[in-house]
């Protein structure tokens, strides 16, 4: 009874490992069976690098909303990683035991909120804050990046904060015999021994943020030229994919279709980065 009930659990199993496999080399053969031709029509380097999309003229080019979409999730890098590592740090090592539940708590309830919501929070806060503080218009770069800093930090926190837990307490406890402080101890031997870990949970903020739509939609401007500064408006490559996938045709849906395989393209690269750096740091 035992064995039979072991061969089915290893074939339900292998079933639900196929089924990702299958729905991921789906999605890869859809993008590029669609996306290659676009990318052939209109010529790669124009494409990639063309300055202009303008679809009624039979422009595609798409080097506005990389731009875009590398300056804001960089600018969210920024303001959502360090806040996310030192809250992780906090909880782990800092935190009152009577405020750790409630704090805990909100971080996840972060993780939980809709898009929309954080983008409908941004357009009706953030953009009236920003224009007035600037006296330009607040549907900007910087208001984009401040607020995908604050949608990444709960999933950075995530898993940086049960990788700092996760190591040894002998590593930390052994830094205090050496005579080390509470702070060298945290930040000098226990949080380098968890930076694997710690890294992947950037890596997925990371793919949070290039990912991210709705909420970019609402507060970035969507102006369809190159990023002039960080207090003028841009628009990302998911965002330029959902307000014109609704109406394009022919050519124009193909080279939407293509910009999700150039994303694609550039989750992927991220992954193998970080993929190589893990190694090198188990290594080490």
């Amino acid at each position: 009874m035992k064995s039979i009930n072991e061969t089915v659990m290893k074939f339900v199993f292998l079933a639900a490992a196929c089924t990702s496999v299958l729905a991921v080399a789906l999605i890869c053969i859809f993008l590029f069976a669609n996306g290659i031709p676009a990318m052939a029509k209109i010529g790669l380097p124009d494409f990639l690098f063309g300055m202009k999309w303008k679809p009624s003229n039979g422009l595609y080019g798409i080097f506005p909303f990389i731009l875009g979409s590398i300056y804001v999730t960089a600018g969210a890098i920024v303001v959502g990683v360090p806040t996310a590592l030192l809250l992780a740090i906090f909880l782990a090592f800092y935190c009152p035991k009577k405020l750790y539940a409630p704090l805990k708590a909100m971080v996840n309830l972060l993780a939980g909120i809709p898009s929309v919501v954080y983008g409908f929070f941004g357009l009706t806060v953030f953009v009236p804050l920003l224009r007035q503080l600037t006296g330009h218009d607040g549907s900007t770069m910087l208001t984009a990046s401040v607020l995908l800093g604050i949608m990444i930090l709960p999933t950075v926190t995530g898993v940086a904060e049960p990788a700092l837990k996760s190591v040894p307490t002998s590593y930390y406890e052994g830094a205090l015999a050496l005579g080390a402080t509470h702070e060298k101890s945290v930040f000098g031997t226990v949080f380098p021994a968890a930076k694997s870990s710690v890294l992947a949970g950037v890596v997925l903020g990371i793919g949070r943020a290039i990912g991210e739509t709705m909420a970019v939609i609402m507060v970035a401007g969507n102006q369809t030229w190159m990023p002039q500064g960080l207090f003028k408006g841009l628009r990302t490559m998911t965002a330029n994919i959902v307000i014109e996938m609704g109406y394009a045709t022919d050519l124009h849906r193909e080279a939407l279709i293509a910009t999700g395989v150039v994303l694609f393209v550039f989750i992927l690269i991220i992954n193998l980065c970080v993929s190589a750096l893990k190694r090198r740091a188990e290594d080490e």
